[in-house]
């Protein structure tokens, strides 16, 4: 009976852990260039056991993990603001954070620092860093496809895209931010990367997906439950017998 129960509690987890994931997609349905989870699950062990002389194999129940992230493209949202950016196809912005760590996002929503670096809303500044010349103001942007900037008919700099070996081992940050790690391998320019000046890309949730994905996950859930409370009254009944 013991192993009823640690099977049914091994499925609420992994139920749980599928809840939290959808969850978290759906509290961000509006976060800028945010990419929605994927959970897998896998059996766990089974163990070869006798019963009443017959020999069968018993499994311990299911695991789930998160296995990455959906890179299928967002809807992208016209703005008219000149620094607002969107990737189109692969491709990360790259940002250098105050304490000189990396972060990757497709939130190409971008500002201007009172010293004239581009950045994003937090602080966190392009990599490699543009700053806009004296005299020259957001609204003189022009920014290529390939992400060249020029303004007043000068050339000011370009506005990188890179990418990584392994996108779905990057390491979440919150938001659409995303750190590169030994998993995920290091940054590299991304050639033939493309932007769209003047919009920004939506986060890809499904929300009716995901709201279904989340009824059927409480069910699974709840039947778990179940299960071990009718374990736990079998239990019970044989200890009664037993007396």
């Amino acid at each position: 009976m013991l192993e009823g129960l640690f099977s049914a509690a091994a499925g609420m987890s992994a139920q749980q852990l599928q809840l939290d994931a959808v969850s978290n997609d759906i509290a961000n349905v509006s976060t800028t260039g945010y990419k929605s989870e994927r959970v897998g699950f896998e059996d766990l062990l089974y163990n070869r056991v006798d019963k009443a002389g017959t020999e069968t194999t018993a499994g311990a129940g299911a695991a789930a993990r998160i296995i990455g992230r959906s890179q299928t493209q967002g809807t992208l949202k016209e703005t008219g603001n000149p620094l607002d950016l969107a990737v189109e196809g692969e491709g990360f912005f790259q940002l250098r954070r105050p304490d000189g760590t990396t972060v990757l996002t497709r939130n190409g929503a971008f500002t201007v620092s009172a010293d004239g670096a581009i950045g994003d809303a937090s602080g966190d500044l392009l990599d490699p860093p543009l700053k806009l010349p004296a005299g020259v103001n957001a609204s003189d942007l022009r920014i290529s496809s390939d992400g060249t900037v020029s303004a007043q008919g000068k050339r000011l700099g370009q506005i990188a895209l890179v990418n990584v070996t392994a996108p779905d081992h990057l390491t979440p940050e919150g938001g659409s931010l995303l750190a590169p790690n030994a998993a995920s391998g290091a940054p590299r320019l991304l050639a033939g990367g493309r932007m769209q000046q003047g919009a920004l890309e939506e986060s890809n949730v499904d929300l009716g997906r995901d709201m279904t994905t989340m009824m059927t996950t409480e069910r699974a859930y709840q039947m778990s439950s179940t299960a071990i409370q009718t374990e736990s009254q079998m239990m019970s009944i044989a200890n009664q017998l037993r007396s």
